[in-house]
């Protein structure tokens, strides 16, 4: 049996689609958030980390949908997907 739980986009695993639960928008500035409503990012969207930056402080390759795009770490710390856990 597998139990779903909420984490950072930030922290979850490569290569391993996952819905956005909640996204903070108040912990982003008004451009951030005009910029990932325009690529359709909100809760129920599928997001996938394809890469991140060496020691994780950089940007991270995400695709959603068919678009890949890069996420600043700060802002991946906002947004909350699902992982499911044994």
């Amino acid at each position: 049996m597998s139990l779903a739980t909420t984490a950072p986009l930030s922290g979850a695993p490569i290569r391993h689609p996952a819905p956005v639960r909640s996204i903070d928008w108040t912990a982003l500035s008004d451009g951030e958030t005009r910029r990932l409503r325009e690529f359709g990012l909100d809760e129920g969207v599928e997001v996938e980390i394809l890469h991140r930056s060496m020691f994780g402080r950089g940007p991270l390759a995400c695709r959603i949908g068919r678009m890949t795009i890069a996420i600043r770490a700060h802002v991946a710390h906002a947004i909350h997907v699902e992982t499911t856990g044994a």
